[in-house]
Order: structure tokens, then sequence, then C-alpha cells
């Protein structure tokens, strides 16, 4: 008798696994068998029985157990008489597992109990026979394993391997799928697709559906109804789906996602759900199944994905539109290192841009590489484009009248199909209340509530389909049209008309450019402009230079500043600057702060009283006065150029050099002047006040 007092004195431990949460759920007999070996215990003359049931829903093959742990801790204290299992691949799926709980058994004498028998682990052939089950169970684990897998592979191959199917299709036999034959299921899956189209980016499509308030199916299991087909919201997870399942471009395909396998503490971990590149991928069968659109269309929308994403890296992409006036953001690398240039905004509104090529920087901790400004070079890309898509502008203006017409129906057909569905459910609820006895009332009571809240779910379709039709915008009308003609005709007034967008440029020129390879050479910008057909033109574009802006004061401007700081105060300076018309670099009137900023950052001294006459320089009125004549004598000799003098702009001081007052040709000129009678009539009379 291997069963002693003292494994009696002991407690009797029953330990309780299934593998799979699937298995919990339809494979409760098993459960029970294993629940049941507590009774047994008992027969066997333990009183203290001990139920481990922590690892229901873990495998045995060697992922961390907190129940299996909990067991080998226990008997490694001593408090184990017995260990009861159905069968060792309860107990271990590895041979790690199971023979060190064979190993403890044997130190501390504690016995392993099936339902086959009662094993000694401390007896020889107890011990071998326990070990040639544990390898048998684990080797069974893997051809089972082994089967599974290549049977499930050898159905995919051909195409016949259904685990789940996506919303927008329903299940046409055992091995094959079809487009579901609801409309208003096909009809929003379509619609994901279209705004798609339009927007190019994900993000945008799923902010655009849930501002108009468009629902999307989504699949939904239960044990009671199976597969059925509810309606949300959409998140930004349902539309990425639906753009990216092959499922939808009519392709089949198994083994998009792979799992990895660790070692953390000593235990395996799998962490399933990892991404493949499509040339991984186990199984592709294209054209298996009618689509939602083609298979080149799933390409381009994959590649402008990839595109969208920010941040990849020295290879980085290009990444989706972001806010802000500069154009060629994402689109340009640096022909020095090859790597994508950064944008940045600077300015008191944020409204100034540069292109960096700062990647060497940042990982490197090396110099920046190259920088310019953004204007010249976005206006040169943009006039090269609008110069080749010129002939293409009536069609891209047709295009804008279809898209708009379109985007007009959209919700309101999305609208119709969920008013169609509601009033099919209100009926179909009025069907069920009809058909039963009104008398019974446990069971009418409830229909006739389902079929009132059916009412009022049709009741809320219809408000918003008339709600939408007071503020439907209305189809172009004929003089629009005819003048998006006209603008389609000049694209170049289309793309500067003051309507067009930042973010509507970048789609022109995201959809016709593939990226932009810049140099800087001789102080220029060398532009390799790399076209999606594959075709390249180079752009030469003059850099700016430092100082050398759009916001710098005009040269004359600056030039009439610098002399007139000679001759007057900053207040009378800007006093002129302002009659003359003159403005700052950003179009700006002249205060006196601003002529004092502009004198202090182009180092130009501040005008002192007498700082002209130190220089021997005197004004018109001041030569007047030594000359004893009136201003307009000797404006008329500086005109009649008796008299040099210097005027640097009309309404500015003249200037006058003191020795020249001294010339004897001017002395006598004023002489001359003084002498002369105020008229040549000799009756002129002379008044003198008194």
């Amino acid at each position: 008798m291997k069963t002693t007092v003292e494994h009696l004195a002991r407690g009797a431990f029953v330990y309780v696994r299934q593998s799979t949460a699937d298995q919990l759920v339809k494979n409760p007999e098993s459960r029970q068998r294993q629940y049941g070996l507590a009774e047994r215990a008992r027969a066997l003359g333990w009183t203290d029985v001990t139920v481990i049931d922590e690892d229901l829903g873990r495998s045995g093959s060697g992922i961390s157990r907190p129940g299996f742990e909990r067991l080998l801790a226990a008997i490694c204290e001593g408090r184990v008489g017995a260990v009861l299992a159905i069968e060792a691949s309860r107990l271990a799926r590895n041979g790690r597992d199971w023979h060190t709980l064979i190993e403890f058994c044997g130190l501390v004498g504690t016995l392993i109990i099936d339902e086959d028998g009662i094993y000694e682990p401390r007896h020889p052939n107890d011990r071998l026979l326990l070990g040639m089950k544990g390898t048998m169970s684990e080797l069974e684990l893997s051809i089972l394993r082994a089967r599974s897998i290549e049977a499930l592979k050898q159905k995919a191959r051909r195409g016949e391997l259904f685990l789940t199917v996506a919303v927008g299709y329903v299940r046409a036999g055992r091995d094959r799928i079809e487009k579901d034959a609801n409309l208003r299921v096909r009809e929003a899956i379509a619609l994901v697709f279209s705004r798609f189209a339009e927007m190019q980016s994900i993000r945008q499509v799923h902010l655009s559906l849930r501002s108009d308030g468009i629902v999307l199916p989504c699949v939904s299991y239960s044990r009671e109804g199976g597969r059925a087909i509810v309606w949300k919201l959409p998140v930004y997870n349902t539309v990425h789906h639906i753009l990216t399942n092959p499922i939808y471009a009519g392709a089949y395909v198994f083994g998009r996602t792979g799992s990895r396998v660790t070692i953390e503490n000593g235990r395996k971990r799998i962490v399933r759900g990892f991404r493949k590149d499509q040339s991984e991928w186990e199984v592709l069968l294209v054209n298996h199944h009618e689509g939602y659109l083609s298979w080149a269309e799933y390409g381009r929308n994959q590649r402008l994905i990839a595109d969208n994403a920010n941040g990849k890296g020295m290879m980085m992409a290009r990444g989706a539109l972001r806010r802000g006036e500069l154009l060629l953001g994402g689109l340009l690398r640096c022909g020095h290192c090859g790597r994508k240039l950064h944008v940045a905004y600077s300015g008191r509104n944020g409204n100034t841009g540069r292109y960096h090529c700062r990647g060497a920087q940042l990982n490197h901790g090396t110099d920046p590489c190259i920088s310019f400004g953004s204007l010249r070079a976005d206006l040169a890309v943009g006039a090269e484009v609008v110069r080749l898509l010129q002939p293409l502008g009536v069609e891209a203006a047709l295009q804008a009248i279809e898209a708009c017409r379109m985007e007009a129906g959209e919700r309101r057909r999305q609208i119709e199909l969920a008013l169609e569905q509601a009033r099919y459910e209100a009926a179909l609820a009025r069907r069920q209340y009809d058909a039963v006895d009104p008398d019974n009332r446990l069971v009418a009571s409830e229909l006739e509530r389902r079929w009132n809240a059916a009412l009022v779910i049709v009741q809320e379709r219809e408000a918003e389909l008339q709600a939408l039709g007071r503020h439907q915008l209305e189809a172009p009308s004929e003089d629009e049209r005819q003048g998006l003609l006209r603008m389609g005709a000049d694209l170049e007034a289309a793309w500067h008309h003051p309507a067009a967008t930042a973010a509507s440029r970048k789609r022109i020129l995201r959809a016709v450019l593939r990226e932009i390879v810049v140099r800087i050479e001789n102080e220029q910008l060398q532009l390799m402009i790399h076209w999606q057909g594959g075709d390249h033109t180079v752009l030469t574009v003059k850099k700016n230079r430092t100082g050398q802006h759009r916001w710098i004061v005009e040269p004359e401007t600056e030039t009439l500043i610098r002399h007139l700081a000679r001759l007057m105060p900053d207040k009378a300076i800007a006093s002129l600057l302002n009659r003359l018309g003159k403005k700052t670099g950003r179009l700006n009137g002249w205060t006196q702060s601003r002529v004092c900023s502009f004198r202090s950052k182009h180092g130009v001294a501040v005008y002192r009283e007498g700082e002209r006459a130190a220089r021997g320089e005197v004004t018109l009125n001041e030569a007047a006065d030594i000359l004893n004549l009136s201003p307009m004598t000797v404006l008329r000799m500086i005109r009649s150029r008796i008299l040099p003098a210097e005027q640097h702009c009309k309404g500015a001081p003249w200037v006058i050099r003191s020795e020249d007052l001294e010339n004897p040709d001017v002395g006598d000129r004023a002489n001359a002047s003084r002498k002369r009678p105020l008229t040549s009539n000799p009756d002129q009379q002379i008044l003198v006040f008194q």
C-alpha cells in the first residue's frame, strides 16, 4: 500500500485546469470530472482536501500559471500528501514543469494520483512511468498542434478558411463569402472608401463621419443571437481596419500577423498580433471574391497611409497634411545627407516658416546640415506645378462640381437607408404584436414596448431627414458653374484665389509630387523635383542672404533715413517719411519709436542739437538770415545754381555749406537782390504802418 499515515496526515491538493476560455464554455464535463477528484481524495482517506483552480483558461505549455506555482510552494513546505489530477497533461504540458513537479514530490514524499493509479515518485518504477507519461503528453501536444496548424494552412491555401467574416460580408456555404445583401451595410462601407479617396487621411475620414453623424456597421457576437450587425458612430480603429483590410479589395489573405516568444522570469511568454509585411504573408489570393475596390486601388491606399505616418527616422514618410502655410512639408529631402527636412515656424504670428535639416544634430550631436526660408521655394515649386497642370484645369473644375454634388447626397443617402431599416423593424415589431393574444399581457406588454421603441427610432430618422433637407446645400448655379470652369481654364488664378487654402494646395502637390531633393550650392537652392509618374524637373532658386527677406525696409527708404538722421530728430523724420508715403518693412506707418528702432538696428547715430553747425552746414532759413534776404530769394539763388545746396528728398531741409555763403558771387547777388525795388512801376507807393 503506497498511501501511508504520513501521507494522510498532510493535505490532498486537487489541481483543476483547462487550456482555453473556449473550453471553459464548451467543455463543462471535463471540468466537473476534475472537481470530482476531491471526493476520490476523501474516499482514499484524506480529510483536508484543497482545490486549486486559478489556472482555468491557461495553457500548460510553459506560460506563467499562478495555481501551479502555488502547488509547488505547498509541496516544498511539506504540506502536500498527494497531488490529484485526471492526467499528466493537466499538471504540465512541457518537460520542465513536469520533471520539476516529480523532483519536488520525490524529495518530500508526495504522491501523484490520477484516474489510472497512485504513483510514488521515490520508487524507480513509478518515477520511470511518470516520466514516460509526461514525455508522451508533451509529444502528443506537439503532434496535435502540428496537425491542426497544417490542416488550417492547407485549407487557407485553397481560400476556404474563414474563422471570422469581416463586416460587409457574409458566409455563402462553408467555404465561400459574398457581399452582405443589406444595401445599407454595403453603401456605408463604400462611403468610407470614397471619403478616403477625397481626404487621403484616415483621421480626416473619421472626423468627417462623426461630424456628419454617420454610423457604421460592426459585428457583434453573442451566445444567444450569434452574429449580428449593430450600428455605431465610428472610432478611429474601425475606419483604420476597413481601409487596411485586404478582404475589401477582393483578396483572401492568411498569415497577416505573427507571434513572438520571449522568456520572462524563466517562463515562456507569447505576444501575438505582430503585423507582417505583405511579402511575408503566407497566403494571398487576389480576385478571390467580389470586393468594394480593386486591388490596385487598395495598394495605392496602403502607400498613402504609409506616407501619412509621421516620424519614421532617417527614411521617414512624407507624413499626413499638417496645419500651417508651408506647402512642401514632408516632400523635401536633403541632397547632402539624405534625411528628410523638418518645418519650423517663428515670428510674432507664427507664420514665418523655414525648412531645415537637423537630423544629424538631433541624433548625433553634429552641426545642422542646411536651412533656408520657405517663401521662394514654395513659390517656385507651386509655379512649376501650375505650369504643367494647366492643361488639366478644366477637367479638375468639372470634377470639383461633381464632388460638390456627390457630397451633398452622401449624408442624405445614409439617413434614407437608416430610415428604411427603422421602418422595417417597426413593421416587424407590429406583426409580432398582432400575432400574440392581447389577453396574454405578460408577452403583449413587452412586444408593445418594443413596437413603441421602434416607432420612436422612425420618428428620429424622419426628423433628421427633414432637418437635412432644410439645411441642404444647393447645387452650384449656372453662373457658379461657369465661374468654376473659368477658374479651371486658368489654373494659376485658381491657385492664387483667396478661397484656396494651404491644405488644398498641399493636396494638389502631394497628388503629383513624390519628393523633392534639395541642395545648396553657390548661395542657390538646387531643387530636383521627382514626379509621381517617374519624371523629374530641376529648378534653381535664389537663396535668401542674411538680412535679405521680405520684411526689410526698401533700400531707398533706408538711405533716406541715414541722411535725415544727420539733419533732424526721429519725430521729424517719421513725419516726413509718412508725408512721402514711405512704409516700414511690414507695410506700417512710421513713428518716432520705429525710426529709433531702425537706427539702433542699423547703427545710425541719433541727431544731436548743433551737429550741423559743427559740420559747417546751415539750412535755408539760417542762410536767409545770414545774407539778410528772404527765404524765397535764397531758394531762387539755389535753383539758379548761384548758391550750391543739397536736398535729399522733397520736404527735407536744404543743406548749405557756410563756406559757400562767403563766395563773392553769392555776396554780389545778395547785394543786388537787396537794392532791387519791390516793383518796376514808379507810381507804386510804399505804405508805412504806424
